[in-house]
């Protein structure tokens, strides 16, 4: 068993070659590392600072129970799900932030992995998966829609009718919410 495997059932539908685990501190850097390049060059260096500042260390020492890191042999890392569970709602788990190297896309592996958190939330006794996106994202607004969960009414709908929750993270800051049912 490698090291940060404990208490992690195979994933099933994972690629032959890589490797699933908790994540640790000291995965920070790397992680900063893809939150910067995979999401090819989106947003300039103002976007790849959000992404970075969205993904604190704080999360690998203190979520890392419920997160998660798909790596190679090599070390090299793949994909990634930060998630936790809800201190406030009991029901309730939240998916933060999931990437899938672009070299990996279209794989499954991002589906595994909701699929491995959706299995550990249900297992703590969860009923629902929260998670929110921004409303420019079409492609993550597809995903989760593609992954079961629903939009939830916004404040307003943008052009395409997609519930937008208006400064949701600040001024400016709107975001789509979404929950999905265990």
């Amino acid at each position: 068993m490698t090291a940060g495997t404990e208490g992690i059932p195979e994933l099933g539908g994972l690629p032959a070659g890589l490797a699933l685990r908790h994540p640790a501190g000291s995965d920070h850097p790397r992680l900063q590392v893809a939150l910067a390049d995979w999401w090819g060059g989106q947003g300039g260096e103002a976007g790849a600072l959000q992404r970075q500042l969205l993904v604190p260390r704080l999360f690998l020492q203190h979520f890392a129970g419920t997160s998660f890191l798909v790596e190679r042999a090599d070390g090299t890392l793949q994909a990634f799900l930060i998630g936790f569970l809800s201190q406030t709602e009991p029901k309730t788990a939240y998916i933060h932030f999931v990437g899938v190297h672009p070299e990996g896309r279209r794989s499954g592996l991002g589906g595994a992995l909701y699929r491995r958190f959706f299995g550990l939330a249900r297992d703590r006794g969860r009923s629902q998966v929260r998670c929110i996106t921004s409303p420019g994202n079409r492609d993550s607004i597809a995903y989760h829609t593609r992954m079961g969960f629903r939009t939830e009414p916004g404040d307003r709908t943008d052009g395409e009718g997609v519930p937008v929750h208006g400064d949701y993270d600040g001024p400016g800051l709107d975001r789509v919410s979404f929950v999905r049912e265990l």
